[in-house]
């Protein structure tokens, strides 16, 4: 019963006031350990592999089709690595695998974690949005963003190995498809985010510190792109499962 609770047994749906993301480079090899085997790296120029931290904002948090007044403000922080993915119905898909999950609420916590693999835990997340700053704090996950979202002419990180905005939005995450895998019975969990006018806009960087990505200790990693959105609904489709087909 557990099982069927956790593969997203109905659809879920929200509002996101901010959705803030900063995706690092890394070389290839230094992820493929965090992935399982029915997945593949997301890269580019057949160098560099990609894990993103992702920071919003959330409003009205619910079952698709409940009014408003039932759902909950959250602040979520997702940690995830772009992968593909190859269905046994012919789709080749590019989505995300989380590998780790934070809120600022326990009631987020216990119920992400009753119909979730994601994994969920409370942290001191702060989230603030004022005067063209955005700034994210957590003493307790070693958490310190601030980037300006007001500028017009944004560069990219100096390190990126992007040559432009173009390239770099290419790796500008959510990506449509999530994925969990349940090795045991070689089968996938797909899990379809839907949304509309989802446009990021480049952000400037002052500040990065981002513990967990620190505590992987991925040599050669380097700060991509960062990217924002403002008010969107957002809902993520039922859970769909796939059996695994090694090729």
């Amino acid at each position: 019963m557990l099982d069927f609770l956790k593969n997203h047994p109905f659809a879920v749906e929200s509002h996101f006031d901010t959705s803030l993301v900063l995706t690092y480079a890394v070389p290839c090899e230094q992820l493929e350990k965090f992935i399982p085997e029915c997945l593949t790296l997301d890269t580019f120029q057949e160098k560099w592999a990609f894990v993103a931290v992702a920071m919003v904002q959330t409003k009205h948090l619910r079952p698709k089709g409940f009014p408003k007044i039932l759902g909950n403000d959250f602040v979520l922080t997702g940690y995830r690595i772009f992968v593909k993915y190859n269905t046994s119905y012919g789709k080749r898909l590019r989505g995300l695998y989380i590998i780790k999950s934070e809120t600022d609420k326990t009631k987020m916590a216990f119920l992400g974690n009753i119909f979730t693999h994601y994994n969920y835990t409370t942290t001191d997340i702060q989230f603030t949005s004022t005067h063209g700053m955005i700034e994210v704090h957590s003493v307790k996950s070693a958490l310190s963003v601030r980037v300006k979202d007001d500028v017009m002419d944004v560069s990219l990180p100096s390190m990126s190995p992007f040559k432009d905005w173009k390239e770099a939005r290419r790796f500008a995450g959510p990506l449509p498809f999530t994925f969990t895998y349940d090795a045991a019975k070689k089968e996938v969990l797909i899990i379809e985010g839907v949304r509309e006018d989802w446009v990021p806009t480049p952000v400037e960087v002052l500040e990065s510190r981002v513990g967990f990505i620190e505590s992987l200790s991925l040599k050669g990693a380097v700060l991509a792109n960062a990217f924002v959105i403002h008010n969107i609904p957002y809902y993520w489709k039922k859970g769909k499962r796939d059996l695994w087909k090694p090729s």
